[in-house]
């Protein structure tokens, strides 16, 4: 090759996806980096209290289990560098450039973990309780709310069959939707309409989250008539969607209607030597113990592609 490679794996995102990825190909004696745009540790960094990732029997700490993931892939070798992605080169049969706001990088593979982030209401208090009653996913948090007031945002799919979900704890779920129907499938409404537990606020919207230290009431308005009042809650799920980080790939590779970028099982997408893993493809599970499995996939996936090039 002309020019030197910088690595033989780049990484793109430094979550659970990312950073599993790196132990794995660092392991395996691959010259690994890890860009991300901000300090490593994906959406766990900012979760308050994680209790469903195996192996830890007490509740740790989202920042301190992110902590050892980065700590762990050190310990490998990775080299960790903070950088904005702008974007990738392909059109060489080998190499893979990754480009960013500090340059160039060339490598072999490219392994993208750039995670997909909630869409949020943009509402005062919002930010502020974040992980102290406000949350963005139904299946990680639940359990927190048993025997408590709890308000979920949202009308689609996911709103509505994860806040049914949430009435296994919860003593009432109050759905808050700015329309005067859902737009969940029929199946998913009419479990909800059966659930003695679930409460529909119509044609209303969420203005502001209060509370001092933990979430105890949220603000709410009547996009018809106006009318705003303040509902009493400890919890506020947010479940309007998730936005990937992938526009950077739009033109490289194939995304779906959504964003997210398409892959086979093996985590490869349409080109060679580009890999996608984590919530940036997985639109279904957004997991931490999932995304942490997809990125050892996509590694080992990876490891073996580089050793067909030799």
């Amino acid at each position: 090759m002309p020019e030197a490679l910088d690595a033989d794996v780049v990484i793109i995102g430094g979550g659970c996806a990312g950073l599993t990825a790196a132990i794995y190909a660092a392991r395996s004696a691959l010259k690994t980096i890890l860009l991300d745009k901000l300090d490593p540790g994906g959406q766990l960094a900012t979760t308050h209290e994680v209790e469903n990732y195996p192996g830890f029997v007490d509740p740790v700490q989202g920042p301190d289990l992110m902590d050892r993931f980065l700590k762990q892939a050190q310990r490998f070798g990775t080299d960790v560098r903070s950088a904005q992605v702008t974007g990738l080169s392909a059109s060489d049969p080998v190499v893979r450039i990754v480009h960013t706001d500090g340059g160039d990088l060339r490598c072999k593979a490219v392994l993208v973990c750039t995670g997909a982030d909630p869409k949020r209401l943009d509402v005062p208090g919002e930010d502020r309780l974040r992980g102290r009653g406000v949350s963005y996913c139904a299946t990680c948090d639940a359990p927190f709310f048993r025997n408590k007031d709890v308000v979920v945002v949202g009308g689609g799919n996911t709103a509505v069959d994860e806040g049914n979900y949430v009435t296994k704890f919860a003593k009432q779920v109050s759905l808050v939707h700015r329309r005067d129907k859902l737009r969940a499938d029929p199946i998913i409404q009419d479990r909800a309409f059966k659930n003695p537990k679930m409460k529909f606020v119509w044609d209303t919207v969420v203005t502001e989250i209060l509370g001092e230290d933990v979430v105890e009431k949220v603000k709410v308005k009547n996009v018809k008539t106006g009318e705003e009042s303040e509902m009493a809650a400890q919890g506020c799920f947010v479940l309007i969607g998730t936005t990937p980080n992938t526009g950077f790939l739009e033109g490289i590779c194939d995304l779906d209607e959504q964003g997210f970028v398409k892959v086979n099982a093996r985590k490869e997408t349409n080109v060679p030597g580009i890999f996608a893993a984590g919530d940036c493809e997985d639109a279904m599970w957004r997991q931490a113990v999932t995304a942490a499995g997809f990125g050892c996939s996509a590694a080992i996936a990876a490891k073996q592609y580089i050793e067909s090039l030799e």
